[in-house]
């Protein structure tokens, strides 16, 4: 951590920032130009925050040398990880292809759209039995019970399954039915959330909020590996922007920037980013593109009588034509499409 003093600092301010900071357990390591004056910090920033240092008489500034996200960073992490989710991995040219309805629904449907999916190449399910909805007048989600039916519905297609949490307290339950713990977008910077989910040994897949950062993200990816659970998986789900012509602006830089901060894998949702079936398939080949270990994508048999999103989502016959697409782009970069290896 650097400390800029201001070109006019006294010396007896000098003096003052280098006992404070002696007195927070740092040692200091003074460096005296031209025009300015820095103190460098030496010892686990970690522990301090910027803000304190910046009130002190005479600092202008307060610059960090590593990244707030210590354990998210490439600095602390060079290699690239590979999350495993149930014997599919995700990161280091393994792609993940997660697909289902946004809602868990009857058992017969999630059956016909786990069969088609899987068939069309998809190697994880995801369904949610827990839906955080804009109005509290719509469908909410079938709780544990939708837990259950996407359970066996997975079980009997082979695919490992994925679902949102929403609250500290179901937490267990997710844990006992799901192979992965999604954390929403509106959840990204439920800190109590983060933390109970980072105590857990299950893979999680953590979104973008709608207005977040991509430091946002990052940081709240760092709850969770600063619990134990090494296993996160970010994605990429679009923020707020100005324009209604989509759902939300898909910032498919982001994917190129994390890849560049970070070491954890990160994985694309162009259904929640555009909210348009026909923007789906080449915002998903533009994810891959840019260097996203897989794709998130909304698939209903019948979208017109879908419980949630059904407007944003493909048809199984279209999630084949895109599967199709994505495994050619993917031949090309080296990449594939993981498979289970239970």
């Amino acid at each position: 951590m650097l400390i800029i003093l201001q070109s006019d600092v006294s010396e007896s301010q000098v003096e003052h920032v280098l006992a404070r900071v002696a007195e927070l357990g740092f040692k200091a390591h003074l460096s005296r130009g031209t025009y300015r004056t820095i103190i460098g910090l030496i010892g686990d920033e970690q522990k301090i925050s910027p803000e304190p240092l910046k009130a002190i008489p005479g600092v202008q500034d307060v610059v960090r040398v590593l990244p707030p996200y210590k354990l998210a960073s490439r600095e602390a992490h060079p290699q690239p990880s590979v999350v495993d989710v149930a014997g599919v991995k995700i990161g280091g040219g393994h792609l993940a292809m997660i697909a289902g309805p946004c809602a868990v629904e009857e058992p017969d449907r999630m059956d016909r759209i786990a069969e088609a999916v899987k068939a069309a190449g998809a190697n994880i399910f995801r369904g949610g039995a827990y839906k955080p909805r804009t109005s509290p007048y719509a469908f909410q989600g079938l709780g544990e019970e939708g837990l259950k039916i996407l359970r066996e519905v997975g079980d009997k297609h082979g695919l490992p399954v994925v679902t949102e949490v929403m609250d500290p307290r179901c937490v267990p339950a997710v844990e006992k039915w799901a192979d992965m713990i999604q954390i929403g977008a509106r959840n990204m910077q439920n800190f109590v959330l983060l933390t109970e989910v980072g105590r857990t040994r299950k893979p999680v897949l953590l979104k973008r909020g709608m207005s977040a950062t991509v430091e946002d993200l990052l940081m709240s990816a760092e709850y969770i590996l600063s619990q134990g659970n090494s296993q996160v998986v970010l994605c990429e789900r679009g923020v707020k922007g100005f324009d209604k012509v989509t759902r939300n602006l898909y910032d498919v830089a982001s994917v190129a920037v994390v890849k560049g901060l970070s070491h954890l894998p990160i994985i694309v949702d162009p259904s929640h980013a555009t909210g348009r079936p026909d923007l789906i398939p080449p915002c998903a080949l533009a994810g891959v593109a840019v260097g996203a270990d897989g794709v998130h994508i909304e698939v209903h048999d019948c979208p017109e009588v879908a419980k949630s999103d059904g407007p944003q989502a493909l048809l199984p016959r279209q999630y084949a034509e895109t599967v199709a697409q994505i495994r050619k782009l993917a031949e090309l970069l080296g990449k594939s499409i993981s498979t289970v290896s239970k």
